[in-house]
């Protein structure tokens, strides 16, 4: 029972960060889980139901009010199929502890470039020519990072459109959670088919979710949403480093 009450509570303050600020979800979750003892691989499975099951929420909320470019979360999802393809059969073919060993790596290096991207709050311009081809490239780098991790999709795909891709701030918002719930489901089902995912855990994380991203929704407009983030990724950042060292 206390163990339920410390995994819904942490549901519930994860999800109110990410409704009063936008960002934090997976970078918080994931390594969270891990310190409180969850096995890396049981915590990434178990992050990535967690993630798909919140997003449906987000692209009802954001369809609905028309933000969504279709045509660049297909072309991110069609860009990440081989690299879903690969991650699944990666896992299956590396050995579990190993596996647990190099995911706590990867985790606190993407942690720490997610922070830092952050940070930059998307006003470094690259002098690159958008293409087409970028997004594709794009979408299985991220495809691949988030099989390993469960995070990615939001900080990073958010700076690269913004920077390289040149889309308006206000459509990326929707183009990452449509193409982070479609990564995240179809990422789900390799953990899944190995047994990776604790359902009990996920459930408990979600019941806490659901009101914590209302309260944070409702706080957010009377907050400093700006220094808020700050405040987050520099709070990614620190874990980034901590996961790092501590391995």
């Amino acid at each position: 029972m206390e163990e339920l009450i410390i995994f819904v509570g942490l549901g519930l303050l994860v999800g109110f960060l990410v409704g009063l600020t936008g960002v934090g979800g997976g970078a918080l979750m994931t390594p969270s889980l891990i310190f409180l003892g969850v096995e890396p691989l049981i915590a990434v499975g178990t992050d990535l139901l967690y993630a798909t099951v919140t997003r449906i929420f987000g692209v009802f909320f954001h369809h609905r009010r028309g933000r969504i470019r279709y045509d660049v979360s297909l072309r991110l999802f069609a860009g990440s199929l081989p690299a879903i393809a690969l991650g699944g059969l990666m896992l299956r073919e590396i050995n579990k502890e190993v596996l647990n060993d190099y995911l706590t790596l990867l985790l606190g290096l993407i942690l720490v470039i997610s922070a830092v991207l952050g940070l930059l709050k998307g006003e470094l311009h690259v002098p690159i020519k958008p293409r087409w081809t970028y997004v594709y490239l794009l979408g299985f780098i991220v495809g691949l990072t988030v099989q390993f991790t469960s995070v990615g999709a939001g900080v990073i795909v958010s700076f690269t459109l913004m920077n390289v891709a040149r889309l308006d701030p206000k459509e990326v918002v929707g183009v990452t959670i449509v193409y982070g719930l479609a990564l995240s489901t179809f990422s789900f089902l390799n953990y899944a088919l190995m047994g990776s995912v604790d359902y009990h855990l996920a459930a408990a994380l979600i019941l806490g979710t659901l009101p914590g991203v209302y309260f944070g929704t409702h706080v957010n407009t009377m907050a400093d949403r700006e220094k808020l983030k700050r405040v987050i990724n520099i709070i990614i950042l620190l874990i980034g480093v901590f996961t790092l060292l501590n391995r």
